[in-house]
C-alpha cells in the first residue's frame, strides 16, 4: 500500500543532508512551509543552498533559517524589503552569496527542471550584468540570453490538502512556486493542513500529482480517513 504520509516534522525532514540544495515554496508568507522550516532548524542541516522567491521577512521561517547561519547561500528574485534586515546583514559582512534570479527566469528555470529541460532562451536579463559570462543569441531580431535549470535535492513546500499518495491541492494563491519545485526536486516534502480519505480530492482539482511527491505530513487539523 502506498503510503507517503510521515508522523511528525522531524520524520518529514530526516535525511536532509549537509550541503543539500533545498527549495522552498512561498511569496513572501503566502504558502511558506514555515513549520517545516522550523523542523529543518532543529535537525541541523547547514551549508545550504537555498532556492526562494525572496530572502525572509522579520526573523521567522525562512529568515530564521539564515539567522541560524545554516545557509550558504541562496538563489532568489526579490532578496530586499523593509523586513528583509537578516538577510542584509548577512550578505553585506560577506557570510551568504547571493544569485540574483529575474521572477519571471526563476519560475522557469524551476520548471525547466522538472520538466526535463535542457536549457531555455530568454530576453530577460540580456544587456544587464546578469547576462555577463552567458551564451546570447539573436533569434528572429530579438536578443535572448541561455539559461539553465535549477535542480534541488529537496524541496519543501505547503499546500492545503493531501492524500496519502502524495497528491495536493493548494489554497489560492498560496500555491505559487510549490507545484514547480515539488516536481524540480528529488525529494518533496509537504505540510498540509489536512490530509484527506484516498479519493476525497476531486481528480480535476489536483495541482500537484503524487508522483512527486515523496512525504507528506498534516501540520493543521485532524486528519480525515487515517485509515483508508
Amino acid at each position: 500500500m502506498i503510503d507517503k504520509t510521515v508522523a511528525s516534522l522531524e520524520e518529514a525532514v530526516a535525511g536532509i543532508h549537509d550541503g543539500a540544495t533545498i527549495m522552498i515554496s512561498g511569496f513572501g508568507g503566502a504558502g511558506q512551509p514555515a513549520e517545516l522550516i522550523d523542523a529543518l532548524i532543529a535537525q541541523g542541516a547547514k551549508d545550504l543552498t537555498i532556492v526562494n522567491n525572496n530572502a525572509g521577512n522579520g526573523e521567522t521561517g525562512l529568515a530564521a533559517l539564515l539567522k541560524a547561519g545554516r545557509v550558504r547561500k541562496i538563489l532568489c528574485s526579490f532578496p530586499r524589503q523593509a523586513d528583509s534586515y537578516v538577510f542584509d546583514e548577512l550578505y553585506r559582512s560577506g557570510k551568504l552569496e547571493l544569485e540574483l534570479v529575474p521572477q519571471g527566469n526563476l519560475a522557469e528555470r524551476i520548471r525547466a527542471a522538472g520538466a526535463g529541460i535542457g536549457g531555455f532562451f530568454t530576453p530577460t536579463g540580456f544587456g544587464t550584468q546578469l547576462a555577463e559570462g552567458k551564451e546570447t543569441r539573436r533569434i528572429n531580431g530579438r536578443d535572448y540570453v541561455l539559461e539553465y535549470p535549477i535542480h534541488a535535492d529537496f524541496a519543501l513546500v505547503k499546500a492545503r490538502k493531501g492524500d496519502r499518495w502524495g497528491n495536493l491541492v493548494y489554497r489560492k494563491t498560496a500555491r505559487n512556486f510549490g507545484p514547480i519545485m515539488a516536481a524540480a526536486a528529488k525529494c518533496a516534502i509537504a505540510q498540509v493542513d489536512e490530509i484527506v480519505e484516498l479519493g476525497a480530492l476531486d481528480p480535476e482539482a489536483i495541482v500537484t500529482p503524487g508522483i512527486f511527491v515523496k512525504r507528506v505530513v498534516q501540520v493543521g487539523t485532524a486528519r480525515v480517513g487515517a485509515a483508508a
